[in-house]
């Protein structure tokens, strides 16, 4: 196990913590077991890890919530199963739910915690400019928060948990579902805190690349600490060993990295822009000849007997092959794949794949409009989708995706404008258009109470299975999406993985053509992303149409178009390795996803005087 700690004093330091959770009639879970780690001082700490890590647990321990079964734990210096209460007094604590109250204003809600806090007015006069600027929240006092979008709403919770000064700042996810603009102005706000003002800070977060910005690191995996240090060591677990395929003309990035992850000696596989790259179990020798030069194919490699794509020849056939700088979630995957490779296979078998059509087009938009009163929602979009691709819609929060989502679905009326979803005009028929449709909503729409058994009963109903239908159906599913051992647990019970799992299950239970999936990997952890577009990937494969909505840009790569909106307008709209090239061009430097969505949304804000509160 890695484990580095600078020459920095800790924080906060766990030596061999145990916690065992009890739930009524369910098997007792082990959250954490023999953890030990360090947070130094002055500095960025993250954990991370699959659900069910126990990364909240943790977090919850060091806020003084939840008490150890046995270890040590200390934070400030402070032994917290002795004296919660003082410790309680000297850090701040944002839960992945912050407590907004949305029907108070911006500035009651400061006021609100202030006073829970006991802040002097004094004090308030001090901080209350500071935090304003430091959220850009100053313009918006008087706006109630449940007006606030996604990111501002986030912004508006660290700013409740600063109003007072805190020794050590305890952040649980607090990207979770929020848009890479609003991302990265909360990552300033907080890379600020620690920079300007030595501010400790541990959180917890689902986003890789956060990780690879924080100063000292800890994995996680059902409870254990799996390595703890510098972002650099656990990227360096991958060197060697990762790899990047330029594809030849018709191949599909998509199809090649889901073949990739079935080969037993890959690691982990991505598509990159148009490419794909993927880790190899084992390093390999770095001279030319290992990778058979710059740019080699394949084929050449594989016959020049080179170690490295020994077995992956037919998989990349005709492909470019090029070694590539590892990054933190090469580490990252590499490292979890010793201990958790369940998912290292997750396709999808339909029973009855969708029929073919005369129609290459599955969705047909044209200039659709919907207007909530004053305000335009989604304003003359117009885009196609084919039948069996997966086109992505990206935006930020407050953009119009959902909203296009609903009406593409005919949960809602659209006010102007043309849509054809399946062959029909959802406008005149909409009934029977959702007869052709799945719909995986951001919010899943499960009912929480009742088994996973019960939740599939209930659905397989509503879409009017019946009978010995019904009971294969329900069957498929449970077989397909591995729910098998989760079955008589409630569906509130469930990791964040399984969820997913099973709101998917639901959705596919009639069969539909056409799967609209709202954001369903917020908040999923990298193995769980995985093994959804493994399935995905499947589903498009035999037919089904994939519409989907992301945060996580390295997602859109899945896609076979995407569409930028903001605003209700579709500002870019293109294969992934198109709008790449749309990123503001940085020397040495390759675009990714996130820099050219930042950069199309950033420029038409510029150009149209609006920002995200107008948008």
């Amino acid at each position: 196990m890695i484990s580095t700690v600078g020459a920095a004093p800790a924080v906060l330091s766990a030596r061999d913590i145990h916690k065992r959770f009890t739930p009524k009639k369910l098997p007792p879970v082990q959250a954490l077991e023999g953890v030990s780690m360090e947070a130094p001082r002055g500095m960025l700490t993250a954990l991370v890890g699959p659900d069910g890590a126990g990364k909240t647990t943790l977090i919850r321990l060091a806020a003084g919530l939840l008490r150890a079964d046995s270890g040590q734990l200390d934070v400030l210096g402070i032994d917290v199963a002795k004296d919660p209460q003082q410790i309680q007094d000297r850090i701040s604590y944002m839960p992945q739910r912050f407590g907004l109250y949305e029907d108070l204003t911006v500035a009651e809600n400061l006021d609100l915690y202030a006073d829970l806090h006991g802040v002097s007015p004094e004090e308030r006069a001090q901080r209350y400019p500071r935090l304003m600027e430091m959220t850009n929240l100053g313009r918006f006092t008087s706006r109630l928060a449940g007006k606030l979008s996604g990111g501002m709403k986030q912004k508006l919770g660290l700013a409740c948990t600063l109003v007072r000064s805190p020794d050590l700042l305890l952040l649980d996810e607090p990207t979770v579902g929020v848009d890479p603009l609003s991302r990265r102005e909360l990552w300033e706000i907080v890379r600020d805190l620690v920079h300007s003002q030595g501010l400790t800070v541990l959180l917890s977060t689902a986003y890789l690349d956060e990780a690879e910005r924080c100063g000292h690191v800890i994995v996680l995996h059902q409870g254990k600490v799996l390595a703890q240090g510098p972002p650099e060591d656990i990227t360096a677990i991958a060197r060697g060993r990762v790899f990047v395929a330029e594809l030849a003309v018709g191949q599909s990035p998509r199809g090649v990295q889901s073949r990739l992850l079935d080969a037993a000696d890959v690691i982990d596989a991505v598509p990159d822009g148009g490419r794909v790259r993927f880790v190899r179990a084992a390093a390999t020798p770095t001279g030319a000849d290992a990778v058979g030069g710059a740019g080699a194919t394949a084929d050449a490699v594989a016959s020049a007997g080179a170690a490295p794509l020994n077995g992956l020849a037919a998989v990349l056939n005709g492909a470019r092959i090029t070694r590539a700088v590892p990054r933190f979630e090469d580490g990252f995957m590499s490292l979890l794949r010793r201990v958790a490779d369940q998912e290292h296979a997750s396709a999808i078998s339909l029973d009855r794949p969708p029929a073919d059509t005369n129609t290459e087009v599955a969705v047909r938009v044209r200039n659709l409009v919907r207007k909530f009163g004053a305000f335009t929602a989604v304003d003359h979009i117009s885009f196609d989708v084919q039948r069996g691709a997966i086109f992505g819609l990206l935006g930020p929060n407050g953009a119009g995706k959902t909203t296009t989502f609903r009406m593409l679905c005919g949960l809602l009326p659209a006010t102007d404008g043309e849509l054809h979803v399946a062959g029909a005009n959802v406008r005149n028929a909409r009934a029977s258009a959702r007869a052709h449709l799945g719909y995986v909503a951001q919010k899943f729409s499960l009912y929480g109470a009742l088994t996973v058994d019960e939740n599939l009963e209930f659905f397989a109903g509503a879409y009017g299975l019946r009978g010995t239908r019904k009971a294969a159906r329900i069957h498929w599913a449970i077989e397909q999406f591995e729910l098998g051992p989760h079955a008589k647990e409630t569906s509130g019970q469930l990791p964040g993985g399984f969820k997913q799992r099973l709101a998917m299950a639901a959705a596919l239970l009639h069969e539909p053509d056409i799967l609209f999936l709202d954001e369903p990997t917020s908040g999923a952890d990298p193995l769980a992303r995985r093994a959804f577009w493994r399935r995905i990937t499947a589903l498009a494969e035999q037919g089904v149409t994939i519409i989907v909505t992301t945060h996580f840009m390295q997602e859109a790569e899945y896609c076979d178009r995407i569409a930028i909106m903001d605003a209700g307008k579709v500002l870019a709209e293109g294969p992934p390795g198109e709008i790449r090239h749309l990123a503001d061009k940085q020397p040495g430097e390759e675009p990714s996803m996130e820099d050219a969505f930042i950069a199309v949304v950033e420029r038409s804000r510029r150009q149209n005087g609006t920002s995200e509160a107008a948008a």
